[in-house]
């Protein structure tokens, strides 16, 4: 009988010590526009260092796509997109804490060509050329950079001659890909992304006529962290996160 007391008693003080530690551990589930995938990832372990117990767990993806799996029912905190007509729609659907609203980064929207063997693109008007021959964007419905893509085209009056040559891409990290590995002559990603690809791709031109790139970031209304998804917002908009983004190219909101 002593010998159970004894074990009772041991697992009992044992108790004591873990069961503190496993309530202040936090998971934040953070689902982020694919653009932001890199500065993210380099941003989580500072913010999990200054916040001992906590653990982030990134979903990069379009931003309309993350959308819809926040609308159903997906376990996300915090939603970061790649432009505000999507948060727009998030807020519509009361899938945020409007007040907790916030724009952390912007920028710029850019058409790029393979580095090596490009068609020697330096305007919009070229994507005309017959030695242009797919050009990929961004899912219109789905993928902001498409948005802002069709924007440009639409303004120049280019959309409709050049559509049957657009290879749709699920992403702008996709569009990226499809050009760093020369599957098609040109796309439009973001200006962060070509800086990304370093050598295997070339920024021909900086098009205008679109809204301006600009990232919003809020607390989603069913989070279950919502204390330290608030303070993950607010870390975004801060002096060390900031650097962290310029570095990448981004700029202040």
């Amino acid at each position: 009988m002593r010998k159970f007391r004894l074990i009772a008693s041991v697992a009992a003080l044992a108790a004591t010590f873990v069961l503190p530690f496993a309530v202040s551990a936090q998971q934040l589930t953070v689902s982020a526009a694919a653009s932001l995938t890199d500065a993210f990832k380099e941003l989580g372990p500072r913010f999990e260092a200054a916040r001992p117990g906590s653990t982030l767990r990134f979903n990069f993806a379009a931003s309309g796509a993350l959308l819809q799996q926040i609308a159903q029912g997906a376990p996300v905190d915090v939603f970061a997109s790649a432009d505000q007509a999507t948060m727009n729609r998030a807020n519509d659907q009361k899938l945020i804490d409007a007040d907790t609203r916030r724009n952390f980064v912007t920028n710029s929207l850019v058409l790029i060509e393979p580095a090596q063997g490009g068609a020697g693109i330096r305007s919009l008007q070229d994507l005309g050329n017959a030695a242009v021959k797919k050009i990929a964007i961004g899912k219109v419905a789905t993928v902001p950079v498409g948005a802002y893509t069709r924007q440009v085209l639409d303004g120049a009056r280019l959309w409709e001659p050049l559509e049957p040559k657009f290879v749709q891409a699920d992403s702008v990290r996709q569009v990226l890909d499809y050009v760093g590995r020369g599957e098609v002559d040109a796309g439009f990603v973001y200006s962060t992304d070509a800086t990304i690809a370093g050598d295997k791709v070339k920024v021909v031109a900086t098009p205008t006529g679109h809204t301006p790139v600009s990232y919003p970031v809020a607390v989603i209304a069913d989070s279950r962290q919502k204390a330290l998804a608030r303070d993950f917002t607010v870390f975004l908009a801060g002096d060390e996160a900031q650097a962290v983004f310029k570095r990448y190219g981004f700029g202040k909101p």
